[in-house]
């Protein structure tokens, strides 16, 4: 945004087309013992006698007669703010070399593209973090062999990638709340167009979860029009989502399970760890002081009233499975009472699902009634992240595990997800949604687990 110095690198050649129409590359550069290297003097073998020669900067040999330049999926910078890498990473450009006082000059025109990731948080869990790399993803090739133009025009050649990586060495700190350039500006070059991409900061913490060193992702969505030529500054306030540790209810409850006792009460009863246990003080029947025993009863069908009653029912859950494109992340982070976990899964919004299918909350997807029939099935889940351009189009679950018998349980690993139907086979069952890696689940379970209540859109 405030313009950069540009610097040739000791390393750098060019190339310059001869009087016999050949192109030549120059030894590397001769540069000035000034701080500025904006400037530089090239040698070059062949006979130059013409007004002007034309000049390609690019890091590949030509192909014939075909400059070519490659932009590199895989892009490293150990220092931050640093640009130095942009030379190897696919930087290019083209000039008019013109004879001046028996010398050519030229000045270069850059013709690849180039993005700045300024990242920043007042997270403390991002605080404790370290930047290790920023993954770029998008939903059109921004990468690979590209043939350049007599005008400098990128044309893609071969080995396209939608994705560019930039590897940050042992990681940049984000301990600044505000844009601080110093602290970890990371640089990516790109092939230039308008490109909605998917920007997945990864960071390492050796702190914040409970099983050790943790590594993951916060996203961001964002569509640049990335000109040649041109630097664009990406800035960004991380801050992984915090999930209230107080929505865990045995099913359709008055209560939550932890009720007057949450984990960041005065006085506290909920593990907040997983494999532990409260074995006095969860609720264990229907005279629970709290009320936080589950909703007894039965019926064909027997509906939620009380806290499970706005959920999904479960013919809507069946919805979601089977035709939600559920999509297991096993990188984004997040947070819930006091720890950094990640783990989750993406499906369709219900508002997706009534335009796309035929959605019906009266009825399963295989058109019967699960509230009545009784059915349980499970549906196998992409690994594959939704495009950068349809991200809007799902919401997120995290796996945030369930209590039973006063334990904490798979906070990480799974995520069960009440509906407002009781099973209708067995008074103690209620349905509800299990997700894990790679399976979505529609099943029913003993009413008495307490699981998470909420988080569908």
């Amino acid at each position: 945004g405030a313009g950069a110095s540009v610097n040739w690198s000791s390393t750098d050649k060019i190339w310059v087309k001869d009087d016999a129409g050949t192109w030549q590359q120059s030894g590397v550069v001769s540069l000035p013992s000034t701080l500025d290297k904006a400037e530089g003097a090239f040698a070059l073998s062949g006979t130059y006698t013409g007004i002007s020669h034309n000049v390609v900067y690019t890091n590949k040999p030509f192909s014939g007669t075909q400059a070519q330049v490659e932009i590199k999926a895989t892009q490293v910078q150990s220092v931050p703010n640093n640009f130095d890498h942009a030379g190897e990473s696919g930087d290019c450009g083209i000039a008019t070399s013109n004879k001046v006082n028996g010398t050519y000059k030229f000045t270069l025109n850059h013709k690849a593209a180039y993005l700045c990731f300024i990242p920043r948080s007042s997270n403390s869990y991002v605080n404790h973090s370290k930047l290790i790399k920023v993954e770029i993803m998008s939903d059109d090739e921004i990468a690979g062999t590209y043939n350049m133009a007599a005008d400098g025009t990128l044309t893609l050649a071969s080995g396209g990638s939608k994705t560019i990586t930039v590897t940050t060495g042992s990681g940049f700190a984000i301990d600044n709340s505000a844009d601080d350039m110093s602290k970890n500006a990371t640089y990516a070059v790109v092939a230039p167009g308008t490109h909605t991409f998917r920007i997945r900061y990864w960071l390492r913490n050796t702190t914040d979860n409970p099983d050790g060193p943790i590594e993951g992702t916060i996203s961001k969505i964002v569509t640049l029009n990335c000109a040649a030529g041109s630097i664009h500054d990406v800035t960004a306030n991380l801050n992984p989502h915090d999930y209230d540790g107080t929505k865990y209810y045995m099913w359709d409850a008055q209560q939550n399970y932890w009720a007057g006792h949450e984990w960041n009460s005065a006085n506290p009863w909920q593990p907040v760890l997983n494999g532990h246990s409260n074995d006095d003080n969860f609720p264990r029947s229907n005279s629970d002081p709290n009320h936080r025993y589950y909703h007894e009863g039965s019926g064909s069908p027997f509906d939620a009233t009380q806290s499970c009653a706005n959920l999904p029912n479960v013919n809507e859950m069946t919805w979601y499975a089977a035709k939600g494109e559920p999509r297991w992340d096993a990188d984004e982070l997040w947070t819930t009472m006091g720890h950094l976990y990640k783990g989750g899964m993406w499906f369709k919004k219900k508002s997706v699902l009534q335009a796309e299918s035929h959605y019906n909350s009266n009825t399963a997807y295989d058109g019967t009634d699960w509230r009545t029939n009784g059915n349980d099935k499970s549906w196998s889940a992409s690994q594959t992240l939704p495009s950068a351009a349809d991200a809007n189009k799902y919401f997120y679950l995290p796996a945030l595990g369930i209590y039973y018998s006063g334990r904490l349980n798979n906070v990480g690993i799974g995520g069960n997800y009440y509906s407002s139907s009781a099973y209708p086979w067995d008074s103690s069952d209620a349905y509800g949604l299990y997700i894990g890696s790679g399976i979505a689940f529609v099943y029913y379970n003993i009413r008495d687990v307490a699981c998470r209540v909420g988080g569908f859109e």
